[in-house]
């Protein structure tokens, strides 16, 4: 059920609806009307899914740039410069004001305003895929021209997300490697813990859940005892126990280290996606 808004009558278009942009299409419609979105993909039949899911509009990219206020960009940055291009005409006769959102690694707010053809508001958001049931991590960015209103009205249509942080434009790829990538990071740690417990005997289904809600109630209980998660292990290995053993292992293994590096080779990747 859509909540009271402050706001009323932003349009909201999404151009690529992949894993991410079909995740903030479902996370947009839990606060904005369907008449108020619109998507559009290079594969027509999947915007068509995701609008017949929704429901949304669809329309062509030209269509999108042509009629939303905020103009989400989904696409990959290898394929950025080729959208804006075909998008520059569309943007460059416009004249209702609009806001580019582009969820982009590696992408800085001038080289997005190059590439569209003008010194256009731009919003660099770096969101993930929990975004979709409304446990994401979205980071934001507001470049020249963004005004504190464009930013209200972006955090409340998208508030179904989940939590939202502000970061300088400089540190957006580093925020990128831990929360954007870190969902896969996850995923595989989830994946191991079952692997091992199917391995001491457990059915895989029971073991695959014990992980995932243990995984998911570590972290709320972090966040909200706002507790060092180093103060928080050491509550749960015992004087001579055996969770004490398992973390001399995974030290032993280099496990911090794997993780650590992770996410700075994530980090450095950012730099090359041009």
């Amino acid at each position: 059920m859509i909540k009271d808004r402050v706001f009323s009558g932003v349009k909201l278009g999404f151009i690529g609806v992949g894993n991410m942009g079909g995740a903030l299409v479902r996370a947009a419609r839990k606060n904005v009307p369907s008449t108020d979105l619109c998507v559009a993909n290079r594969s027509p039949e999947k915007a068509k899914a995701l609008a017949n899911e929704i429901p949304c509009r669809v329309k062509s990219n030209g269509e999108v740039a042509a009629w939303a206020d905020y103009i989400f960009l989904g696409v990959k940055p290898q394929m950025m410069q080729a959208l804006l291009e075909e998008l520059s005409p569309v943007l460059a006769e416009r004249q209702k004001r609009f806001v580019l959102v582009s969820m982009a690694a590696g992408l800085r707010t001038p080289e997005i305003q190059s590439m569209a053809g003008g010194a256009y508001p731009i919003l660099r958001i770096m969101p993930n895929t929990p975004c979709s049931i409304g446990e994401g991590m979205v980071l934001y960015t507001p470049g020249p021209g963004v005004t504190k209103e464009d930013v209200h009205i972006f955090l409340e249509a998208m508030a179904g997300a989940g939590r939202f942080a502000e970061v300088p434009e400089h540190l957006m790829d580093a925020g990128s490697a831990v929360a954007g990538c870190g969902p896969a990071f996850v995923d595989l740690f989830i994946e191991a813990l079952a692997d091992g417990g199917v391995a001491c005997g457990l059915p895989r289904g029971q073991a695959q859940e014990f992980a995932a809600q243990m995984v998911l109630g570590s972290a709320r209980l972090l966040l909200e005892s706002g507790k060092h998660p180093g103060e928080l292990k050491d509550a749960v290995c015992s004087p001579g126990g055996t969770t004490i053993q398992g973390v001399r292992k995974l030290e032993e293994m280099g496990f911090r280290g794997a993780v650590i590096n992770a996410v700075v080779a994530a980090y450095e990747k950012n730099a090359k996606l041009k």
